[in-house]
């Protein structure tokens, strides 16, 4: 078998959505990869994946409320097709984890999944959309709902550096559990699944009883500066300029006022971050 050459494997738009909630205290839904998964086998992660030609911003535009392609561009700095990594973001927690960032259309009123009938029926288009023998955008429209691009906020963009066999450009958002839907993980690509609070995460990762991606070691380090879930998502939301990721002497990904980020390494890990506490 050859070996890949690393220059060679392609970057990929991903996408993916860190779900909090006060239960009582800050927690955020985390969930395993199978060991036998090609990217990131066994590690804990966020619901995510790789953003697809049917995530295409022309087809959702129309029926995503709060974000346009424009706005969702503005906010990431690129030109256009901003609205994709959204849409990729809310497809995908909703095959990885079966929670869909929706709204019914007529009112705009709050998607619920708990009853047994929409629960049923919802965990059907779930297994079609996953094994791609049902299109997302109809399951939207066949539901008559609307995305919720607006309760999502975008927080992160991070680079896979060289020598994975994958490698993704991902864009990391944030947004509260909706109310009436219950996480659960789909137990083939995922295989185990909970709500944890960032220190209880922290302390497992020191423990080696979970292993964490840095990015996503990184990103849970952030998200412990804070004390509710509605100041994570008042700081989400402000849209604050990002702050370039270094790593310091002691291996660990470093934000400006970290230890040893003045003399940090860029050459390392590529990524930005612009969820922080508000100032005074």
């Amino acid at each position: 078998m050859s070996e890949i050459d690393p220059e060679s494997v392609p970057i990929r738009p991903a996408a993916t959505v860190m779900l909090v909630d006060d239960r009582p205290d800050l927690q955020v839904f985390m969930m395993q990869r199978n060991v036998k998964t090609v990217f990131a086998g066994g590690m804990w992660v966020f619901p995510g994946g790789s953003v697809d030609v049917t995530d295409d911003p022309a087809s959702f535009e129309a029926i995503s409320v709060h974000r346009s392609d424009e706005e969702a561009s503005t906010l990431m700095n690129i030109t256009e097709g901003g609205l994709a990594y959204y849409i990729a973001a809310i497809r995908e927690a909703f095959e990885e984890a079966g929670i869909l960032l929706a709204l019914n259309k007529g009112d705009h009123s709050p998607l619920s999944l708990v009853d047994p009938k929409n629960k049923d029926r919802f965990n059907a288009h779930r297994n079609k959309v996953t094994s791609a023998s049902h299109e997302f955008l109809n399951v939207i429209n066949d539901e008559k709902l609307i995305l919720d691009a607006g309760q999502m906020h975008y927080i992160a963009r991070w680079i896979t550096p060289l020598g994975p066999p994958r490698r993704f450009d991902a864009r990391f958002f944030i947004s509260r559990m909706p109310d009436n839907q219950e996480p659960r993980h789909d137990d083939s690509e995922l295989v185990h699944c909970g709500w944890f609070s960032p220190k209880e995460i922290l302390e497992k990762f020191d423990a080696e009883e979970m292993v964490l991606m840095s990015p996503t070691l990184r990103m849970i380090r952030s998200l412990a500066q804070f004390d509710c879930a509605d100041d994570v998502i008042e700081s989400a939301s402000s849209n604050l300029p990002d702050e370039r990721a270094r790593v310091n002497q002691e291996n660990n990904i470093v934000l400006p006022g970290d230890k040893g980020y003045d003399t940090g390494d860029e050459t390392i890990e590529t990524g930005w971050i612009r969820l922080r506490p508000l100032g005074p």
